[in-house]
């Protein structure tokens, strides 16, 4: 369902920058319908080894990416890579094919970005250094704009060069760079010069159809201006604009009444620029944009594509406060802190936060879960998914590039650029394959004309006034044209292209083809408990207090060291508090006055500490108060009674958390805790049993508790009271023989082994430092979809490998045929044009190949398990 301008409101405004101006009333009609900005995030990492930006900034390095023009094969990009590394001062560089794109890391001491671009066209390909993408800010380049353009028609590498040619030599065109695999083109163009809509005339004159996609500028604004009725209305709205502080530069057209208007993102926001021009004239003029994003119409969008439509493109802005009313906005215009009301039956404009309402939403197109999600007070929403039943107001959180659908969008495109090890082997092939073709040109020329001036034929067999040298000549020149290295360098690309974009449609989210890869090979699955077996949701179900303490005072000692915690046993213990004595309140209604009561209630607490492994400490009233296991209790010199290790120790059995606390040097109370376990973990690990996968569970828990999880979900290997960094090292120990390891974690304390296994899965519902440290995210925050991405690894390699058989055997076959090895009892002889078809062919059959991993379906665990439903 498409979104009208009334499916959202803005009921409250969050906190603006000092030049935003209070117009009340004035703009009641205010539709800023260009297209969503540069949601593109670059955050993500290509693959296990890369650095970010910012932390090869921090070392001393920089990366770069280069648009390379005039590669059409694995031996191009191959002899790219070759050049690029041959400077020094180059750290790495990868050079994907099918996006005509290369990634360079160099030292800028060492090498300048000109010395990458002359090595790139020294070695015969045409290069230019593409500038780097930058969140929420503009692309603008001396008032240049850059905006992205579907290009339809387009079969092979001529037809970009033709695109990209034609591009160029237009006035006001800087730069054109154009990908076929995604039949896009990025162009850099004077706006004041040149208008989109030439860019778009322009292509189609040229025989491909083009449409206008989005603009990157997000500090541009297209705005249809009413109440221009006459040369002192245009000279009255260029001065307003002339005056304006945060205006770079404008051009108004009196004929078509549009306003282009370029402005600092520091100094000006979207909202508070058009408010500024309303306010400055008196409400005279009016604003409406069109939104060229909703003029995108192509049937074949790929994954992102399709991604970019969730977004909602208008909402119907509510003022709160002074001037009370409504008037229509772009939501393009969504600040953080917003309160928007989201109506039933549209989209979330925005990630942010359930302030008011419940209702279901569907996230299945950012998460693949097919049943609606429960959002309540205090719910996390996603931007793009859609509201079904009930009223929400929802506080904006993130907006533009931050949000989670542009992160995914991101994370797409960028595993799509990476290469998978595989492709090192049809590198290598094709980097002696031509000239072995050019070899064997060379000798079936050689025996046919030298068997032929002895003799060793008929004279029937030559053409009519033809000659042993015509005739040698035919046969080498059809096995140069019908050898085919192109199929060979599509194998694994566009298989990890589409399996990239399958995966995020189910909800799994691969960060390049080097984690497909070893996800394939994976032998070992290595779990956390808390919040990956476990729901993650722990619950106070036993509190013993062993000394003349009241149970209030206990508990406001327990919660208060407790309060500056993220962990969930944390979490669990301070609402339990909260219930226990004090707060009987309406969630929905009094929420916010429970919030308060409770830092009231809460003492001061001073020094606190989070010890790894074993708790936490703090000073309250001066005193040490110790909340964690025995270890904790133990390094600092206080006894366990036997009472309380028996009490304890019936927890552990029970797969309970029993948590002490110790004040003032004395063991005051044990909290037992519980954490129930996914419902479908068992099943999962009795999945990958059956794929020949070995679970394993590593907790920082004790061994009582871990034994009665692990005997729940039928885990035989366990590994208990590790530390953090120890978990790194189980791993390590499973790797020494060169087994392929994956973690399963969702906290900051599995960073760490996420990095170290060979294959780190995160759960979505996880930390974002656990997030970024993965080779794979699991959206929906379900153990099924673990399996669900080896065997998407699976499936993917069997079609790379199977691609590979299509490329080798159409050479090994091929190639003799056009020799003329058949002719002399076939009388079979391939015409150069005739070879030129079957090659362009071979490459076909492994794009369609590769394209039948979009038919990919999830596994289904009763097939897996082998159980019969009746």
């Amino acid at each position: 369902m498409s979104p009208t301008f009334k499916d959202l409101q803005l009921t409250s405004i969050g906190p603006r920058d000092s030049t935003a101006i209070d117009v009340g009333d004035d703009l009641e009609d205010v539709r800023l319908l260009d297209s969503y900005d540069d949601v593109y995030a670059t955050n993500n990492n290509n693959n296990k080894n890369d650095k970010s930006s910012e932390g090869l900034e921090e070392g001393g390095l920089k990366r770069i990416q280069v648009k390379v023009t005039g590669m059409t094969c694995s031996a191009c990009s191959s002899s790219v890579e070759g050049a690029l590394m041959s400077l020094n001062g180059v750290v790495t560089a990868s050079v994907a094919l099918l996006q005509h794109k290369a990634d360079v890391v160099f030292d800028p001491n060492l090498v300048k970005e000109d010395d990458v671009k002359d090595a790139i066209e020294d070695a015969g390909f045409e290069a230019e250094i593409l500038e780097e993408k930058k969140t929420n800010r503009t692309k603008q380049q001396g008032g240049s704009l850059v905006g992205q353009f579907t290009i339809g028609g387009m079969t092979c590498a001529a037809c970009v060069n033709s695109v990209e040619g034609i591009l160029r030599k237009l006035d006001g065109v800087k730069r054109a760079v154009v990908s076929l695999p995604t039949s896009l083109g990025e162009v850099e163009y004077d706006p004041l010069v040149i208008s989109k809509e030439e860019i778009v005339n322009a292509i189609e004159d040229a025989g491909f159809d083009a449409a206008f996609v989005q603009s990157s500028e997000q500090d541009k604004i297209i705005l249809g201006v009413v109440g221009v009725l006459s040369e002192l209305d245009a000279q009255t709205l260029e001065g307003i604009l002339c005056n304006l502080k945060g205006v770079k530069q404008f051009g108004f057209s009196r004929l078509s009444k549009e306003l282009d208007v370029l402005f600092d993102t520091e100094i000006l926001g979207p909202r508070s620029l058009v408010d500024a021009i309303v306010r400055e004239s008196s409400g005279r003029f009016q604003f409406h944009v069109k939104n060229p994003f909703t003029r995108m119409v192509s049937q074949d969008e790929e994954e992102s594509s399709k991604m970019y439509r969730l977004f909602t493109s208008s909402l119907l802005l509510s003022v709160s406060g002074k001037n009370v009313g409504e008037r229509e906005i772009d939501a393009l215009l969504i600040q953080p802190g917003d309160v928007l009301k989201v109506l039933p039956g549209t989209k979330v404009p925005v990630d942010g936060l359930v302030v008011w309402g419940s209702s279901y939403v569907n996230e299945s197109m950012v998460t693949g879960e097919s049943a609606p999600v429960l959002k309540e007070i205090d719910s996390l929403v996603i931007g793009g998914t859609i509201n079904f039943h009930g009223l929400l107001h929802v506080q904006a959180t993130k907006i533009g590039s931050d949000t989670v659908l542009s992160q995914i969008i991101s994370l797409v495109e960028t595993a799509q650029m990476s290469k998978a090890p595989i492709q090192k082997f049809a590198d290598y092939v094709a980097s002696i394959f031509v000239p072995t073709v050019v070899g064997l040109s060379f000798l079936t020329f050689l025996a046919w004309y030298i068997s032929g001036y002895l003799g060793a034929y008929s004279d029937e067999w030559l053409t009519e006034n033809g000659n042993h040298f015509d005739f040698a000549l035919m046969f080498s020149i059809s096995v140069v044209v019908i050898a085919c290295p192109c199929a060979l360098g599509l194998a694994t690309p566009t298989a990890v292209m589409v399996a990239t974009g399958v995966g995020a449609n189910n909800g799994v989210l691969i960060k390049g083809g080097d984690a497909l890869e070893r996800a394939q090979k994976v032998q070992y699955v290595i779990f956390d408990k808390t919040g990956t077996l476990t729901q993650g949701k722990a619950t106070v179900t036993t509190v013993k207090v062993f000394t003349e303490m009241d149970r209030g005072d206990f508990l406001r000692l327990l919660a208060s060291a407790e309060a500056s915690s993220e962990h969930p046993l944390a979490k669990a213990i301070l609402e339990y508090a909260r219930h226990f004595q004090f707060f009987e309140a309406s969630k929905d209604s009094e929420q916010k006055n429970e919030r308060s009561a409770m830092s009231a209630w809460l003492l001061d607490v001073f020094d606190f500490r989070v010890v790894p492994g074993r708790g936490v400490q703090c000073l309250i009233d001066g005193k040490l108060i110790l909340v964690g296991n025995r270890s904790l209790l133990t390094e600092n010199g206080i006894e366990i009674p036997n009472q309380v290790e028996n009490f304890v120790v019936d927890l552990e059995e029970n797969a309970k958390t029993g948590i002490l606390v110790a004040y003032d040097s004395e063991l005051i109370g044990v909290v037992g805790v519980a954490d129930p376990l996914k419902r479908e973990a068992a099943v999962v690990v009795e999945g990958l049993k059956k794929m020949g996968v070995r679970p394993i569970m590593v907790t920082g828990d004790n061994w009582r508790t871990a034994r009665a999880v692990a005997k729940e979900v039928d885990i035989q290997d366990i590994r208990a009271e590790v530390m953090p960094a120890g978990k790194a090292d189980v791993i390590r120990s499973f790797q020494k023989d060169g087994s392929i390891v994956a973690m399963v974690g969702d906290g900051i304390n599995d960073s760490p082994a996420l990095a170290a296994a060979d294959v780190g899965i995160a759960i979505g519902a996880g930390t974002d430092i656990a997030i970024e440290a993965a080779d794979y995210v699991l959206m929906k925050n379900n153990l099924e979809d673990v399996i669900t991405a080896i065997d998407l690894s699976r499936k993917t390699f069997t079609r790379i490998r199977l691609n590979y058989v299509f490329a080798m055997a159409y050479n090994v076959i091929s190639i003799p045929i056009a020799a003329g090895v058949l002719y002399p009892w076939l009388r079979l002889k391939l015409p150069p044009w005739v070879a030129g078809a079957c090659m362009a062919l071979s490459s076909v059959s492994v794009v369609c190949s590769s394209l039948l991993l979009r038919r990919y379906r999830k596994p289904r665990l009763t097939t897996i398990l082998e159980i019969t439903v009746e």
